[in-house]
């Protein structure tokens, strides 16, 4: 096994990745060369007709350095990008929306926002969950942190802070044009108003309450990253 890694070793000489991730490269690879030599003495094969049929399946080394390295490379990004951005994004979204359930279903109950018209009161137009919002910030914190963790970049870190609000975001801003479109009597429609209360009621104020402890987060980690830079030089 020894010297089917020098040989692959020797071989990809252009392979340009880590120690650790080059090392374990040409481990697979020989691995691979190995146990295919071998299948062919068994076979009945002579040592060095089983050596030349296995060197024999990679017909250019260079085009397979060059495969490795851009497979590796998309592996590492993809990677990276779960890590900084989608774990953080989901954790967050499945933890205001399971918090939001269980006060739905446990209580209290939320405020309703409603308009009135004279003495009368019109249906309430939008629903608040004031516990909720108040958990939010907790939230948005720990995405921020999530994604720091990982090495994100600010811009994955904003995106996974303010990821729960976008399946609103993106219902409002499909509801609004097309009632736009419909409706010709805007003034006098309680539901085109509705749709503007409850675009704050459940993206303007959630997603500002997800920043706040988000950049909060952000800031105390940039300073803790800071003040480690500083003792280190």
């Amino acid at each position: 096994m020894r010297d089917w890694e020098a040989l692959v070793e020797e071989r990809l000489t252009a392979l340009e990745l880590e120690p650790a991730e080059r090392a374990e490269v040409i481990a697979e690879l020989a691995a691979h060369l190995g146990e295919t030599c071998e299948e062919w003495r068994r076979q009945g094969m002579t040592e060095e007709e089983a050596i030349r049929r296995t060197l024999s399946q990679v017909e250019d080394w260079q085009k397979l350095t060059r495969l490795i390295q851009t497979a590796r490379i998309k592996e590492n990004i993809m990677t990276n990008r779960v890590k900084q951005f989608w774990l953080p994004a989901l954790l967050t979204l499945l933890l205001s929306m399971g918090l939001l359930m269980l006060i739905q279903v446990f209580g209290p109950n939320p405020w309703l926002v409603a308009r009135k018209s004279g003495w009368s009161l019109v249906a309430p137009v939008a629903v608040v969950y004031l516990p909720w919002l108040l958990s939010l910030p907790l939230i948005g914190a720990m995405g921020a942190y999530l994604s720091n963790r990982g090495g994100g970049s600010q811009r994955a870190a904003f995106g996974s802070i303010i990821f729960p609000v976008l399946p609103y975001l993106v219902f409002f801003v499909v509801a609004l044009p097309v009632m736009a479109i419909f409706n010709e009597h805007l003034a006098h429609n309680i539901m085109f108003g509705a749709l503007f209360v409850g675009l704050f009621a459940w993206v303007l104020a959630p997603g500002a309450a997800l920043l706040a402890g988000g950049l909060l987060a952000q800031f105390f980690l940039s300073r803790r990253l800071d003040s480690r830079r500083i003792a280190g030089s």
